[in-house]
């Protein structure tokens, strides 16, 4: 460790992504990306983006991208904050919302990015523990604290709250921020920005990498009440006053606006997601009902760790974690239908 270091360096767990492997005739089923292109019109835009205008800086406040997402959900641009991917857009957040006397609480079992944004910004917080269904429970959330953030659907349990418990827990938690991450609601769940209009403690954030196939991109945002979105801005322009450039804004812009393209490949997903669940069922697996696009699954007979090396051996790679309660599981991102093949007929191999 490096003497240099500030001491907040020394006490950081960094976040693990999954692994970003390079090898001929891989199926990559680990990082939960989209299996098919962006919208052609978004890489048409992207295209018509790069030139000479790119010796310019970009619009600072990516106002043609607020005004697209303000009028795709119904909100105004005051309502609507943007960033360079949703991590940035959480990272703010953590940094401009969550930092009270009392602990933020979150789920035992979530994204892992949240106790590392805690520990960056010295943020005190209480993790809660999902349910023996690996739900989340909102009744477990009434007790003293700064303020809540959860992901909905959760990752990597893949399961969803409906709108009803999200609700609950906003009008329980009137004077706290209740952020609600939702990276992949578009796989299947309902998003929370519907009840923008009547809770002004409430931040949705969403990003472009997973229904839009723009992970490559760094495209997030957030909404939320004039007032919380205000606060984001104060932390940004005084990080970093150009997150998003020109090429990002356009390509984010004309991907909002593809409604077909969005419409036809989140359809293939869920559309692969169930058969594959019933096929998993079919091996003896058992799989958690997922609102996202990948399933957790685990089998009674074999080592997650095991199986997970098994398919790496055959040019399948899956995501395991070794985290107590969850470490049986593998998190499988819904790839094409050839790809899914691929697992499957991998699994029945491992699992005979």
């Amino acid at each position: 460790m490096s003497r240099f270091w500030s001491p907040v360096v020394h006490s950081l767990t960094p976040y693990t992504p999954g692994e970003q492997v390079k090898l001929p005739n891989l199926v990559k089923l680990n990082t939960n990306e989209n299996p098919y292109g962006p919208s052609p019109k978004a890489v048409a835009a992207m295209q018509a983006a790069v030139g000479d205008q790119l010796r310019l800086y970009p619009d600072p406040n990516a106002t043609a991208l607020k005004d697209a997402l303000a009028r795709h959900h119904g909100l105004t641009r005051e309502h609507i904050f943007v960033g360079n991917s949703s991590d940035e857009v959480l990272a703010h957040t953590f940094h401009a919302l969550l930092k009270h006397a009392l602990p933020l609480l979150c789920p035992d079992i979530s994204y892992s990015f949240y106790p590392t944004y805690c520990s960056l910004y010295g943020i005190d917080y209480r993790a809660v523990p999902l349910n023996a269904q690996f739900e989340i429970d909102v009744d477990d959330y009434a007790q003293p604290c700064g303020a809540i953030i959860l992901a909905n659907p959760n990752a990597p349990t893949g399961r969803a709250l409906g709108l009803d418990q999200i609700e609950r827990l906003l009008a329980a938690h009137r004077d706290q921020v209740v952020v609600i991450d939702e990276a992949y609601v578009d796989f299947g769940a309902d998003s929370a920005i519907a009840l923008l209009d009547r809770y002004d403690n409430l931040l949705v954030v969403q990003t472009f990498s997973k229904s839009r196939s723009l992970a490559g991109l760094r495209v997030g945002f957030a909404a939320g009440h004039p007032d919380l979105i205000a606060g984001l801005e104060r932390v940004k322009n005084s990080f970093n006053c150009y997150p998003l450039g020109q090429v990002a804004q356009a390509g984010a812009v004309a991907a909002l606006e593809d409604r077909a393209w969005f419409e036809q490949t989140r359809a293939a997903i869920m559309a692969t997601r169930e058969r594959l669940t019933q096929q998993l069922a079919a091996l003896g697996f058992e799989v958690l009902p997922s609102s996202t696009n990948f399933v957790f699954a685990r089998h009674p007979g074999h080592d997650g760790a095991q199986l997970a090396a098994g398919l790496r051996a055959q040019g399948v790679l899956v995501r395991h974690f070794r985290q107590p309660r969850i470490d049986q599981f593998l998190r499988i991102s819904i790839g094409t239908d050839d790809e899914c093949a691929r697992l499957v007929a991998a699994l029945t191999e491992l699992t005979a």
